[in-house]
């Protein structure tokens, strides 16, 4: 009798949402309840602003407008589930599915990167153009919308890569970085050497691009094995390893800081969550840089034409207080204000305090007073005029704002994922309400970034296409839901997959090399190991902490 009951409820909503969908196309209603089952259906599904349509012209309206207050995850997973997407489908045929249409948006983006070797910029933004130009959408706005996509992107990530750049600058022509190296080198001891350079390129790699770490570190390393004759090989791993780990872990670097934005986590939670998970990954690059050391000890080998550098002055350096600002001040700033945030919620805090470090902690704001600072030593210990000065922010600017180009298109691009209507398709053909299914998603996400890395080469750019196409997958704001701990942790996932696998389609791979003197093949013996050692490291410590902490 029961059964007979719920299968005529069942017929007769299938046939009012069949009637509803011919008379009303623009605004569909469906309700459905069962008295004999803890199953609940309410969705309500309403025509999209023109400019941005979703697929067929539907999308998901608030459920609390129609559901009586009910969480769109309660709704969603409670009972059977309503097909947008086969309903979008059954209004217009033609419609590419989007599993497809995002499939194709990423072999575009292999194939444009890995194999023709367009620039990131292009490639990305060309991906984004296709993506557009097949997900569902009035074809005079399927251009214009790729445009917006990246102004919004660049309007909130621009300003803070452009100052990091600046910082980054200031810190190497003042001797900023050679005095924090200095003073690690001091503190540790000689004979501990591996772990002051490795802690060097830790701390260098917040403000100051990879590359630019090591060129700076290097040569630390070779006066070294010219002074003791030995552990070259670990010296040079450690100064990767140390640089790699927060150059794809921890903001204000282009990477996690696009991840942070993509994933809506906070800028400071992904800047103290990534330091905590780089320390042990960092301890486990140590370790892994003595053995490889041990396994392939290798000499230095003189570059050709080598000239030494000047070592500079001791006294021509800026106090280590002064050096190491520019560093501590955003982290700091940034860090303070999410705490003061995460406090606010549970109970009151001096209203003015919270107020002025809200505006400090802003990463605009922090990411500005630290290149004051830095721009401040830098005409202080060159005695540079203040058009000397800009010079050399000019040339800051000119590399940071490639990096912009970079990480805009990559935004624009996970935004026209999302105009494919995929969050919609894929909850209709997975069930993510377990707790297994959830944290799989961590797992996914490391894999996907590896294979992104290992295909086209750039750990940024895997970053970027890795965080987009994950955050295209669920309905905004319902991510921690699906995953079952703080996204915080899907991004350090992402982070750590893009060091894996770094091989000779990588810049940074040719910077290890030959600023090393390695072979081809030694590199890879080498310093592809570590990389993938520091990255499974990093991405074991984030599935430890997610467990035991899943919410931050």
């Amino acid at each position: 009798m029961a059964n007979s009951f719920l299968a005529e409820a069942d017929r007769k909503r299938d046939e009012r949402t069949t009637r509803l969908s011919h008379a009303a196309p623009d605004r569909i209603a469906v309700s459905a309840r069962r008295k004999h089952s803890p199953s609940v259906i309410s969705a309500a599904i309403v025509r999209q602003s023109p400019k941005y349509p979703s697929p067929g012209g539907l999308q998901l309206r608030g459920v609390n407008e129609c559901s009586g207050g009910r969480s769109s995850r309660q709704l969603g997973m409670m009972g059977e589930r309503l097909d947008v997407s086969a309903a979008s489908q059954a209004k217009d045929p033609a419609m590419l599915d989007p599993i497809f249409v995002v499939a194709l948006g990423i072999v575009f983006v292999i194939v444009l990167i890995g194999f023709a070797r367009l620039n990131a910029f292009l490639a990305l933004f060309i991906s984004a153009v296709a993506v557009s130009l097949a997900a569902p959408g009035d074809w005079e706005l399927k251009i214009a919308r790729v445009g917006q996509a990246f102004g919004t992107t660049a309007g909130k990530i621009g300003i803070v890569i452009a100052l990091a750049a600046v910082i980054g600058k200031c810190l190497m022509d003042s001797g900023a970085a050679d005095r924090i190296v200095r003073t690690c080198l001091r503190l540790i001891g000689e004979n501990r050497a591996p772990v002051a350079l490795m802690t060097s390129g830790f701390v260098l790699s917040i403000p100051v691009f990879f590359d630019t770490v090591f060129y700076l570190l290097v040569p630390l390393a070779r006066s070294l094995y010219r002074q003791t004759r030995k552990r070259y090989v670990q010296s040079i791993l450690v100064i990767a390893g140390g640089a790699a780990i927060t150059h794809t872990l921890v903001p204000p670097t282009p990477g996690p800081l696009v991840i942070a934005e993509t994933l809506g986590v906070d800028v400071g939670k992904l800047i103290v969550a990534g330091i905590l998970v780089g320390i042990p990954a960092a301890a486990v690059g140590l370790l892994s840089a003595y053995l490889l050391d041990r396994a392939h000890p290798l000499p230095m080998r003189p570059y050709p034409g080598e000239q030494e550098m000047p070592v500079p002055r001791d006294s021509d350096l800026p106090p280590f207080w002064v050096a190491i600002l520019p560093v501590l001040l955003p982290v700091v700033l940034i860090s303070s204000n999410t705490v003061v945030q995460m406090i606010a919620k549970s109970q009151a805090v001096p209203q003015v305090p919270a107020q002025v470090l809200a505006m400090l902690g802003d990463p605009n704001a922090a990411l500005l007073l630290s290149a004051l600072v830095a721009m401040a030593t830098l005409k202080w210990k060159r005695g540079l005029s203040l058009v000397e000065l800009g010079k050399r922010c000019e040339e800051a600017l000119m590399s940071g704002g490639v990096i912009i180009l970079i990480t805009s298109a990559g935004g624009a691009f996970g935004a026209m994922l999302q105009q494919t209507g995929i969050s919609d398709r894929v909850p209709a053909l997975l069930s993510l309400e377990s707790q297994e299914i959830g944290g799989l998603w961590l797992f996914a996400a490391f894999l996907i970034a590896a294979v992104m890395k290992t295909a086209q080469g750039s750990s940024t750019v895997a970053m970027i296409t890795t965080s987009a196409m994950i955050a295209s997958l669920f309905p905004p704001g319902e991510l921690a839901s699906h995953i079952h701990c703080d996204p915080a942790y899907l991004a350090l996932s992402i982070g750590a997959g893009s060091l894996v696998f770094c091989w000779m389609n990588d810049s940074g791979f040719w910077v290890v090399a030959r600023m090393s003197g390695l072979s081809d093949m030694e590199a890879l013996r080498l310093w592809t190991v570590q990389a993938a050692v520091v990255g499974i490291a990093a991405f074991i410590t984030t599935l430890v902490a997610a467990t035991v902490l899943p919410v931050l």
